[in-house]
């Protein structure tokens, strides 16, 4: 995948996943990385158990970046203290 690709993958997913883990995003840069982070996290959970892969910009690859950034921040939360309105 371009650059560009993971860029707005990672944008979509980390909004995505600041929307339901909440308290809403964490700004345009911090959903970028939130998101890509999320996608790689993501990706490999998916691969490991279902042999999914995030492979672009398509629905598959958009909920598995989703679930792994879920997973990121519920993780940083959690190890962070005081992280729970930033990332």
């Amino acid at each position: 995948m371009s650059i560009i690709v993971w860029i707005v993958l990672g944008l979509i997913a980390g909004w995505l996943a600041g929307l339901i883990v909440g308290p809403g995003g964490y700004g345009v840069i911090g959903d970028i990385i939130v998101g890509i982070i999320g996608a790689l996290i993501g990706g490999a959970i998916a691969s490991a158990l279902f042999g999914l892969a995030v492979t672009g910009l398509n629905l598959t690859s958009i909920i598995i970046a989703v679930i792994g950034a879920i997973v990121f921040v519920a993780v940083f939360r959690a190890l962070v203290p005081g992280a729970r309105a930033r990332v």
